[in-house]
């Protein structure tokens, strides 16, 4: 797709990669030599090129026009982190396999189901075709992929171990995938349980109780504590249902908005999360997975320690040991050991301190903090399954409470009429 010469490039394996001007798709509009209309699409370096181009075919093009190209999201769907991290798998296993750059990714692109992900992949391969860089090509675009990323396959190129680089980026992300999948089982069920318990209740509320207050009218006599405070709250929801929905999704809004836009409000949601019970320790365990993965990945691929531990930040998942890691980032800068620094920190674990340790005096850190990755992941799992263990029943209770009190609150007062009778 462009102007090329016949020097041949081992990354990409073609003898036509190295390009002077870039082509662009063009649209055209005019006559054949018969004096009919005709358009159709043709590839070009500029619009007076494709007329001409068209004139040697006998075509009269009155008008060319560049193809716009469609934004991402125009249709199929979305482009989510596990979808880049099977791109991930395909072209490690492409590039391991020998085949060259640019004809990997078209056969990963002719295997892909979505055509956001297909444009993508379609996009990164002409930036690599004209001459850029895979690097380069990754960084246009960064809602996909992060500067940790991008940093990864810059190194793999600059040290021309780019099939192996891809091979420990598709497992880091793949593993991070993986311990994402986790924490997400561990948070959706009991969101559900509870959402779906809420929604009963507000339906019992503003269906159910009222048809039981209208029998109730006609008693006679005087109501239950309990039932009247059932029929209080009904009465409530019947008229302003509309108005507590409205608040609920617009408090949900706003607390968001207001930790993307406070810092300091965000640091002190990601502080309480990690007292919360058993879900902090989750969390905990999730973030030291994720620092020894990712540090250990970067670290591996040759990258100093100083910029490993900026992508580690970065990558962390929790704002309180973001700052940390950046502290340590600090101290390592200055001469201390990584163990003598996270353990001044004192909110790294001591199986990752005395790891790193043993990693630094044995020159295999990478391998240390590969296997406390594997160890706190396993971690994370185990406690994952504790806890849909432990919540069933609690979840159970919840449920019996709601449902079960107000059933109890409306049929009380035809207990005790029957005791009277």
């Amino acid at each position: 797709m462009a102007t090329i010469s016949a020097t041949k490039n081992k990354t990409t394996g073609s003898s036509t990669r190295k390009v002077s001007a870039t082509t662009n798709t063009y649209v055209y509009k005019g006559v054949d030599r018969k004096g009919q209309k005709i358009q159709g699409e043709m590839n070009g370096i500029s619009p007076a090129i494709v007329k001409a181009q068209l004139l040697k075919q006998g075509i009269a093009a009155k008008t060319v026009t560049k193809k716009s190209k469609p934004l991402f999201g125009s249709g199929g769907k979305a482009i989510k982190p596990a979808d880049i991290a099977v791109f991930s798998r395909q072209m490690a296993t492409m590039m391991k396999a020998g085949v060259p750059l640019v004809q990997a990714f078209d056969i990963v692109a002719d295997g892909l189901e979505n055509p956001n992900l297909k444009k993508l992949v379609l996009d990164i391969r002409d930036t690599v075709a004209s001459g850029g860089g895979f690097a380069s090509a990754l960084r246009e675009h960064p809602k996909y992929f992060d500067d940790l990323f991008c940093n990864l396959v810059d190194a793999g190129e600059q040290s021309g171990a780019l099939e192996t680089m891809l091979d420990r980026i598709a497992t880091y992300k793949e593993k991070t995938e993986a311990l994402k999948a986790k924490i997400k089982k561990a948070m959706t069920y009991p969101i559900a349980v509870v959402v779906v318990a809420l929604v009963v209740t507000g339906i019992l509320l503003v269906k159910v109780v009222p048809q039981f207050a209208e029998t109730f009218s006609g008693f006679g006599a005087e109501l239950p504590a309990f039932t009247l405070f059932v029929m209080h709250l009904s009465e409530l929801a019947q008229a302003y249902w509309l108005y507590i929905l409205i608040g609920c999704i617009a408090s949900v809004f706003i607390i968001k908005e207001a930790i993307k836009r406070s810092p300091a409000l965000a640091y002190a949601v990601d502080k309480y999360i990690l007292k919360v019970p058993i879900v902090g320790q989750i969390l905990y365990l999730s973030v030291m997975a994720r620092f020894a993965r990712t540090l250990s990945t970067t670290f591996a691929a040759g990258v100093p320690l100083i910029d490993a531990l900026t992508s580690v930040a970065g990558a962390a998942g929790n704002r309180v040991y973001s700052e940390a890691i950046i502290r340590v980032r600090e101290d390592v800068s200055t001469g201390l050991q990584l163990n003598t620094a996270l353990k001044a920190r004192a909110i790294f674990p001591t199986l990752l301190v005395q790891m790193s340790a043993i990693g630094e005096e044995s020159g295999a850190l990478d391998g240390m903090l590969d296997k406390v990755a594997v160890y706190y992941e396993e971690a994370v799992d185990n406690m994952v399954d504790s806890l849909t263990s432990l919540l069933e029943p609690m979840i159970m209770s919840v449920l019996g409470v709601l449902v079960g009190g107000l059933m109890i609150a409306m049929y009380l007062p035809i207990f005790q009429l029957g005791a009277v009778v």
